[in-house]
């Protein structure tokens, strides 16, 4: 019988969204929370109380998502300056950065023999991205993806909102309903992202009766 080709799948992967994912759902559950409980407990009417969590759900959404998107962005734009002076250094020094490749590789624990070869046949198939991975560890997998975490943030911080226990719940998340599908279709299609479906395909049978399960 043929076996299935091994694959592991690593959560580490999921570190660019999660992080904004928990971030934005930390701040909708205590920020709005905070801000309805407030304008309740100074007398307002409930009109302006509704008008307050509506307004602070929809500007923190906005906030959490342009605020992450900046700072993730930024790392971006680190990782491609970076990017753009190792290829500037191949192209002007090959040499040294051979040798600086080998180096790393010595560092490892290969002997040096065994390092100078590896990095030369790196090198032959793609030194730009050897040096991204060993020098400067950047990969595919984590590279910073600003819109990613932006969709994730502004999502999981509607999500933070309808979890938020209030008296003036129910009346908010009847007033957020119109967009309440929008930004968590957003916020999963974020998550999407980074799914490998392949293992959502092979594990189908368990991720449809745990559907079950919880209807």
């Amino acid at each position: 019988m043929k076996r299935s080709p091994h694959k592991e799948v690593h959560r580490s992967e999921r570190v660019g969204w999660l992080r904004a994912a928990v971030l934005g759902a930390n701040d909708g559950i205590v920020s709005v929370a905070g801000l309805v409980v407030g304008i309740a407990a100074s007398g307002a009417p409930a009109s302006t109380v509704l008008a307050t969590g509506v307004a602070g759900t929809v500007a923190g959404a906005m906030s959490m998502a342009a605020g992450e998107y900046v700072s993730v962005q930024s790392q971006a734009d680190t990782e491609h300056a970076d990017l753009a002076l190792e290829r500037r250094e191949l192209h002007e020094d090959p040499h040294t950065e051979l040798e600086e490749l080998a180096g790393i590789y010595r560092r490892r624990g290969l002997s040096p023999e065994l390092a100078h070869q590896v990095a030369v046949q790196l090198t032959a198939h793609d030194a730009l991205a050897a040096h991204a991975r060993d020098e400067l560890g950047i990969t595919e997998e984590l590279r910073a993806r600003p819109l990613q975490a932006a969709v994730a943030s502004a999502g999981a911080f509607i999500a933070g909102v309808l979890l938020a226990e209030s008296s003036y719940r129910h009346e908010l998340e009847a007033d957020i309903e119109p967009f309440r599908g929008i930004l968590l279709g957003l916020f999963f299609l974020g998550v999407g992202m980074a799914i490998d479906l392949s293992v959502i395909a092979k594990n189908l049978p368990v991720v449809l009766a745990s559907f079950v399960v919880m209807v």
